[in-house]
């Protein structure tokens, strides 16, 4: 990425003091954050983030993805699981709080008009992308059929239900959908391995290459993957991406302490044209191209 590039992306980065509108606990230790941060809201795209201060104890800030952005109304939505004293810190916030939060933050999915059957996995904590990035392919690209795979080792954030939306090239008894894309009208499916009733049972990307083996050559020319989670997911979403040979975008989650390239705590190797190339997942990402991330 050029320099001129990189300035444009970080000057785009909004500071603003967020008020908590509503915070809701869900199973599994989750938590469900929203705020009112309109100048993030009218700039914010899927696979970006933000970059949050979690309480006036805790100075260092928290990257957190975004999973819903709502410009008209002013507000973005925060998922995130309570996994250590940011997030302890983060929910014990009340509506009424006021949060300082940088952001969007970094580049964003890109989906194209020619590759029109999406496939957006998520795991865990990846989640939250791949509904953003639904809800964008839904209102921008409403002639593409886009399908969304999720994950989970924990409960889900949202009380699964069975699905009303066909999808003939999935397994039959793989029902359980996510309400909030089922409503959207986007299909969406389910996997893990806790015997949850209606998902699949085994990893998230198993049940992508499930449904990837059952389209014939000219449908696989219509996919391109999306995926966020854990590494090992997404180098098994790259993978498939090669074995299917369609294309793929990954946005990688990594530990950040300034999250706008200044400390470079962040650092990737990717497989660059002319050899390896150190990128910052905050702002030289976080989303890539599977091939760079994970090569053949």
């Amino acid at each position: 990425m050029d320099a001129l590039a990189e300035h444009d992306r970080r000057g785009s980065i909004l500071l603003e003091e967020a008020t908590v509108l509503q915070h809701e606990t869900l199973p599994g230790g989750q938590h469900l954050l929203r705020l009112q941060a309109p100048g993030i809201a009218q700039k914010a795209r899927s696979g970006q983030f933000v970059h949050l201060c979690c309480g006036p104890e805790l100075p260092l800030r928290r990257p957190f993805s975004l999973l819903r952005a709502d410009p008209a109304a002013g507000w973005i939505e925060i998922l995130y699981k309570d996994m250590g004293a940011g997030t302890r810190l983060l929910a014990q916030q009340q509506p009424g709080t006021l949060l300082s939060l940088l952001g969007p933050i970094g580049n964003s999915f890109s989906p194209s008009a020619e590759r029109s059957r999406p496939l957006l996995i998520g795991g865990g904590v990846g989640l939250p992308p791949m509904v953003f990035l639904a809800g964008e392919i839904s209102a921008d690209w409403p002639e593409h059929q886009a399908i969304v795979l999720l994950g989970s080792e924990v409960a889900f954030p949202f009380t699964p239900k069975p699905s009303r939306l066909l999808l003939p090239d999935m397994l039959p008894d793989v029902i359980a959908a996510m309400p909030l894309l089922e409503d959207r009208g986007v299909p969406s499916r389910l996997a893990s391995n806790q015997d949850f009733p209606g998902c699949f049972q085994g990893h998230v990307t198993a049940l992508a290459e499930h449904w990837l083996a059952a389209l014939n050559e000219t449908e696989l020319a219509k996919v391109e993957i999306y995926a966020c989670g854990p590494g090992p997911m997404l180098k098994a979403a790259a993978a498939l991406a090669r074995r299917f040979g369609v294309p793929s975008q990954l946005a990688l989650e990594e530990y950040m302490a300034c999250g706008v390239g200044g400390c470079a705590g962040c650092v990737v190797e990717l497989a660059g044209p002319d050899g390896p190339e150190m990128k910052r997942v905050c702002v030289d990402g976080p989303v890539f191209n599977g091939s760079q991330v994970f090569p053949a």
